[in-house]
């Protein structure tokens, strides 16, 4: 079903609201209340309210992000009749390149492009160093129900892996929350600084083995678009 924006009432539909409503003892105050009312924000805007202003605007257009969108929106599904369709299983990316290459842009335009094509996401952003930090043992914080959360977050961006200094607890802990979404087949997209060549080093067999299943791996040009041209 197309998407509607929300239309003002105008005066003479007040008037006629208004006639109606006098026999139901609601005053004229409610309706005009109601019609003063801002529009409602589109779904792409509520999405982006919920983005850091950085990326509000991000846009996809590589065609491997562009291909990797399509091919989760054709997996969409509708949880009941008559309702939106809403990201359940799909494929995964992992984005390698330099620091500045674009990667977070993409990764954010990617989840963009699919609230543009009308599909419902629910979705989860972090760094892998701010998921370490909160998923490390601490007391008033129950750690493992975290992680069960960013495991089923049917879309996660995985910001930077490889950033943060490894350990045996930073390997132990990302196989289990890439195992998990591996096993429900959601989809993550990746990023990460590293030569893929590398990245095994850091995360481990076993999480390099699932990454290299579960993912199309995607190389950046190195080039560091943060920095100002010569």
């Amino acid at each position: 079903m197309p998407h509607r924006e929300p239309q003002l009432l105008g005066a003479g539909a007040l008037d006629r609201m208004t006639r109606i409503l006098a026999d139901r003892n609601i005053p004229r105050a409610a309706v005009e209340a109601t019609a003063d009312e801002p529009p409602a924000p589109t779904r792409l805007e509520a999405l982006s309210a919920g983005m850091p202003p950085r990326y509000r605007d991000a846009l996809a257009d590589h065609p491997q992000v562009l291909d990797w969108v399509r091919q989760v929106a054709d997996r969409a599904e509708a949880p009941g009749r008559g309702a939106r369709r809403q990201v359940t299983t799909g494929p995964s990316l992992l984005m390698a390149g330099v620091v500045g290459a674009g990667k977070t842009h993409q990764a954010y335009g990617a989840v963009r492009a699919l609230v543009r094509s009308g599909i419902g996401v629910r979705w989860q952003a972090t760094t892998a160093a701010d998921l370490y930090a909160e998923l490390r043992p601490r007391p008033g914080v129950d750690s493992e129900r975290e992680l069960a959360r960013v495991s089923r977050c049917p879309l996660l961006i995985l910001d930077d892996l490889g950033a943060a200094k490894s350990s045996e607890w930073v390997e132990e802990t990302t196989y289990r929350l890439i195992n998990r979404r591996y096993n429900l087949e959601l989809p993550t997209l990746v990023t990460t600084n590293l030569r893929i060549s590398d990245l095994r080093a850091y995360v481990g067999d076993r999480v390099a083995s699932r990454l290299r299943q579960m993912t199309t791996r995607v190389e950046f040009e190195p080039v560091d678009r943060r920095r100002p041209a010569a």
